[in-house]
């Protein structure tokens, strides 16, 4: 059995599906399936789960008990839940969910020899001064905010432990677009946003630039494709740590960083439209926490032997829009 937290999220029932494509069913799915309350604020979409193969549902508070009972039918651990809000400013919300969470899971792990797989960020990178390379001292990044710090905490505490799963792996996730989203609401991406203003509107709004080194639309981003990152993160759990793969944080991107306004034109591509795109102010709550340029390095999980090919951002937008246009 592999359990997947985050099970009715964005990623981790693209992780479920995958696995069943594959030919897994046997999947514990983990997380919040009760509706939003005191306990709690974060809402995914059980809804995404009924058409997929799981044997069982444990709510995320419930898990690590479960596991304890259930530990010689856990086989692995593909952790994708978490606070993914990056506008989030409770630190202690963020940090029990994120990072406290994270090491409870990574303990059992560590104690029952099992292989675990979590989803760290690209927002650990900071304003990228200091680059996107995950083969550099992790130390030198500065997080713009609290859920970047923690995905960054967790991973400068990983790699300090010398007890350690069989096999772990941080998956340092860029701009992931794709099916089973559309619950994250204003989190959701940039595609996402773009398919239903242009359905409503006729047009797509991006954000002015506020630096004079970009162009309006021209801000630079990693844009992933789901169906590449969850095949990296099963890459990293189904292979062995060796001395060409070793345990650690990994890039999970494109590799090529594209504009906003090659977004936004495939987006009307994908749909059959000649472009129409305005522009707004940022929010200047943000302006001083929003990253201009992100671009993955992606030779360390190349060499750890993943060789398949990644989507372009218009074969990528192009899928995704002709997955949102069946829904």
């Amino acid at each position: 059995m592999i359990a997947v937290t985050g099970a009715a999220g964005f990623i981790g029932a693209n992780v479920v599906a995958e696995l069943n494509r594959r030919g897994y069913g046997d999947i514990v799915a983990v997380d919040f399936f009760a509706p939003p309350g005191p306990s709690h604020d974060m809402k995914n979409d059980p809804a995404w789960l009924d058409e997929l193969d799981v044997t069982e549902r444990v709510e995320v508070a419930e898990f690590p008990a479960w596991l304890e009972a259930n530990s010689d039918r856990v086989e692995s651990i593909v952790h994708m839940g978490a606070c993914s809000d990056t506008t989030q400013s409770d630190e202690e919300f963020i940090t029990a969910n994120n990072f406290e969470y994270t090491r409870t899971l990574w303990n059992w792990a560590t104690a029952n020899q099992r292989p675990f797989v979590y989803a760290s960020s690209a927002a650990t990178y900071g304003d990228g001064d200091a680059g996107y390379d995950d083969q550099c001292d992790p130390s030198v990044y500065q997080p713009l905010n609290l859920y970047g710090w923690s995905k960054h905490n967790f991973d400068l505490w990983a790699l300090e432990q010398t007890a350690t799963p069989p096999r772990w792996a941080g998956m340092k996730f860029f701009n992931v677009y794709g099916p089973r989203e559309s619950h994250k609401g204003r989190m959701a991406s940039v595609v996402f946003h773009a398919f239903n203003q242009i359905r409503e509107t006729g047009q797509v709004r991006l954000f002015e630039s506020h630096r004079d080194d970009y162009s309006h639309g021209g801000q630079m981003r990693d844009f992933v494709y789901v169906e590449d990152v969850v095949n990296m993160t099963l890459h990293m759990l189904f292979h062995a740590a060796s001395e060409t793969a070793p345990n650690g944080v990994f890039n999970a991107g494109s590799g090529t960083a594209r504009p906003f306004q090659a977004l936004a034109e495939a987006t009307f591509a994908a749909m059959g439209l000649e472009p129409n795109i305005s522009y707004f102010p940022m929010p200047e709550d943000l302006r001083g926490k929003y990253q201009y340029f992100t671009e993955a390095k992606m030779d360390k999980i190349e060499s750890a032997g993943y060789t398949i090919a990644r989507h372009s951002l218009e074969s990528g937008v192009t899928e995704y829009v002709n997955w949102l246009s069946k829904q």
